[in-house]
């Protein structure tokens, strides 16, 4: 992020000059590693607390309002945006709107010195024509993609309707199992009674945010 441009964005809402100053301070704080502190001209410092933040703002004025407008003068068709942090999922109903939209958020993003990842960004056919579509051409079934810790897939329910499903990432519950076998290991000699407690927290909390709908099966896998 290009700090010239943060501090523009503040000062959109923020009036007092002592907040802007103590946040330009807080830019300028350096990052802790090996002892060393680094200070760089460009980003928040990653892993301060205010860096999540900050970022939010950024892509609201960068991104957010950008898109609100792209979407009343250039979108042709439906358009769905979605956008967490700096995860951003973008769904077209044409796809020459969507190259259109690709060529000019690349743009976009080049003014404010942010970038696509080259790996994670992709153009996909998804859908509810996209099955029958690929179907016919040869190409094989619609491709998936993540998001938010689930992977999500065009498929069908039992009646044969178009449905979204969304699975757990079998990467993400690999480490978590992980994770929770490494724990366990360390509590080896907790009392049983408490070490089930544990467990239940540490099951309830992942139903919590994964006990969607078509997740069953990596749910059950879980526990």
């Amino acid at each position: 992020m290009d700090r010239e441009w943060l501090i523009r964005f503040l000062r959109h809402r923020i009036g007092d000059e002592r907040i802007i100053r103590l946040i330009q301070k807080w830019l300028k704080a350096g990052v802790l590693e090996d002892n060393t502190i680094t200070v760089g001209d460009k980003g928040t410092g990653q892993g301060s607390v205010i860096s999540p933040l900050l970022a939010n703002i950024y892509l609201h004025y960068v991104f957010d309002l950008w898109v609100n407008q792209w979407i009343r003068r250039e979108a042709r068709g439906e358009m769905i945006v979605v956008r967490y942090a700096d995860d951003i999922i973008v769904g077209f109903e044409h796809e020459a709107n969507a190259l259109r939209f690709l060529d000019m958020m690349r743009a976009r993003f080049e003014e404010f010195s942010l970038s696509l990842h080259p790996e994670k960004t992709r153009l996909i056919e998804f859908g509810r024509a996209a099955a029958a579509r690929r179907a016919r051409l040869g190409l094989g079934k619609p491709e998936t993609f993540t998001f938010l810790g689930f992977t999500f897939i065009s498929s069908k329910s039992r009646r044969g309707a178009f449905q979204i499903k969304r699975k757990s990432r079998a990467d993400r519950m690999q480490a978590k199992l992980k994770e929770v076998g490494d724990e366990l290991r360390r509590r080896m000699h907790w009392p049983i009674p408490k070490l089930g407690e544990w467990l239940r927290q540490v099951v309830m909390g992942y139903f919590a945010y994964h006990a969607v709908p078509t997740n069953s099966k990596a749910l059950a896998a879980f526990r």
